[in-house]
């Protein structure tokens, strides 16, 4: 529900209110739709879907750690800066991508990263 005072104009509070309360009810109501109509549990049919969400917003932050990391111009972004925005530590920007994304990421914008990996150039010697 909205809280008090964070409605514009005021004198639409008790309406936003009614909508919110409306739009839960049309959710409960879906969901149980949707649970009777596959069998399942609406709770666990919820979480499933945030799952599902979550593990593909991770990929897509993956994705743009590589970019700030390894395609951005001349000069990667520094980890200090990507870590904080993204809620990693330093060391965790370093490691929180892999080839996989790498790779990714090329195909996506159609070019090679600017420098190799340390990891990948160390490895083909």
């Amino acid at each position: 529900m909205p809280e008090p005072g964070t409605v514009t104009p005021e004198d639409c509070y008790a309406d936003a209110c009614e909508q919110v309360a409306e739009q839960r009810r049309s959710d409960a109501l879906g969901l149980e739709a949707a649970a009777q109509e596959l069998g399942t549990d609406p709770l666990l049919m919820a979480l499933d879907d945030l799952k599902a969400q979550k593990e593909a917003v991770d990929a897509r932050i993956r994705q743009l750690l590589a970019f700030g990391r390894e395609f951005h111009g001349s000069r990667p972004y520094g980890l200090e800066e990507l870590a904080r925005h993204a809620g990693y530590s330093p060391s965790g920007v370093r490691t929180a991508y892999s080839d996989a994304e790498i790779r990714q990421v090329a195909a996506q914008i159609g070019r090679e990263p600017n420098r190799p990996r340390r990891d990948i150039a160390g490895s083909a010697r």
